[in-house]
């Protein structure tokens, strides 16, 4: 065998005695540089937005709870490094997913959804579950503590990705959509209730109908669908009176005997954006954090970063979400793996949407739901989960429909190789 080198030519050939040449593999920069040829705009957009809002809640989780912290007897940075080290474990699970194919999701669906729907069970077990509040939606294992509803997010949004693309066909018949999603989906989200926990639930449910209309499901069987959880919504809501004074605060508004109840947080997140004005204080100045707002580092964080950071701050988080959503929305254009899309498309609404609703509240437009401010908001289950969420569909932006990246194409080497494999193909 031969080796001769063509002029020009990005790699070295090897001729044999037939006369057909192959390329050589090569290592080094050119084999680096074709590793992160692999990911495209998506891909990066997705991930340094991703990282800067980690960073930055971490930043506001600090500046938000190191006041309460003390004040529990505990250093002025134990909710911080917990918070941190939350990142630590997640950001490489992130990347890790990031690396993981489709079909990798599609065969662990169904027990990663079993296992999630067993996690929130063991909230009921005493001595392992407890509860925070009204709720009773947590674990703990030894100093550990966990919200298993987070992780059933995800676990359902893949599960219901595959069960949508393997019925795309089948979707204009109600039956195929609701006898395989409504009993499991109910399952899940009705232990979730069990735990009076309404503001998850409802993020839950958004995620079934939005993956539902992103899978091309016709808009009269949603609209049964949402008419029907409007229903047991509506009677859910009025079973508890403390959801029914937070509905009717929100309604009729403030008076002189619910300013120390169900209006204490809403009036004091509301006053903490007003007296941030357009700069803010600055950052570590808010006095809202000082046992005047509850769960400053966590619900209501949003109203601290305004009080910190004003106006500007709290438009850059918002532009930072849209950001999130246009990665998103550019991932799902380009998939051409209906698996892919609709899993993408179910974590878009879990991010974007629990965003959505956890300004609104601190915004007043939606009474108060208890959910977290995804990614900034003091929370090691919730971060966790959101970055192995967002690294799922990191693994999508990679390889859309599973082929290879378009940047990948257009290396010299890969050209190269295309064209040797076109000329070695025998003529039909």
């Amino acid at each position: 065998m031969t080796t001769a080198r063509i002029p020009g030519s990005p790699a070295r050939r090897q001729t044999d005695a037939s006369g057909s040449d192959a390329p050589t593999q090569r290592t080094g920069p050119h084999t680096f540089r074709r590793m992160l040829a692999a990911e495209g705009a998506n891909y990066f957009l997705l991930l340094g937005t991703t990282l800067f809002l980690v960073l930055f809640g971490l930043v506001m989780v600090l500046s938000a709870s190191f006041v309460e912290a003390y004040a529990a007897g505990e250093s002025f940075f134990s909710v911080f490094i917990r918070q941190g080290l939350f990142a630590i474990i997640g950001i490489p699970l992130m990347l890790v997913a990031s690396r993981v194919p489709a079909n990798f999701w599609k065969r662990w669906a169904w027990p990663a959804l079993v296992v999630g729907i067993g996690m929130q069970m063991l909230v009921f077990v005493p001595g392992l579950g407890y509860a925070a509040g009204n709720n009773r939606n947590w674990i703990q294992i030894g100093s550990v503590n966990a919200q298993p509803s987070e992780f059933i997010k995800l676990a359902l949004i893949v599960w219901i990705a595959w069960i949508l693309s393997t019925k795309r066909e089948l979707l204009g018949d109600w039956k195929h959509v609701a006898l395989p999603i409504a009993p499991v989906a109910g399952v899940a989200i009705g232990f979730v209730l069990l735990g009076n926990d309404l503001g998850t639930s409802f993020i839950i449910l958004a995620i079934v109908i939005g993956s539902m209309y992103f899978a091309g499901v016709r808009l009269r069987v949603l609209a049964v669908a949402i008419a029907a959880i409007a229903v047991m919504g509506f009677v859910f809501s009025v079973a508890s009176p403390s959801r029914t004074d937070r509905i009717s605060v929100w309604v009729n508004g403030c008076t002189a005997t619910d300013l120390q109840n169900y209006c204490w947080q809403v009036l004091h997140g509301t006053w903490a954006l007003a007296s941030g004005g357009i700069f803010g204080v600055g950052l570590g100045n808010s006095k809202a954090k000082w046992s005047w707002l509850p769960a400053a580092d966590n619900d209501f964080i949003f109203a601290i970063i305004g009080e910190e950071l004003g106006l500007i701050g709290a438009i850059v988080v918002l532009i930072l979400f849209v950001v999130l959503a246009i990665s998103f929305i550019r991932i799902i254009r380009t998939s051409t793996n209906d698996f892919a899309r609709i899993a993408t498309s179910g974590i878009m609404i879990w991010v974007i949407g629990q965003a959505f609703v956890n300004i609104a509240v601190v915004l007043g437009v939606l009474p108060v739901l208890g959910v977290p401010l995804p990614l900034i908001s003091a929370g090691g289950s919730a971060l966790m989960s959101t970055l192995l969420a967002i690294g799922v569909v990191l693994s999508f932006a990679r390889s859309p429909g599973g082929r290879m990246p378009i940047a990948v194409q257009n290396t010299p080497s890969e050209r190269s190789r295309l064209a040797a494999a076109q000329r070695t193909r025998p003529s039909r």
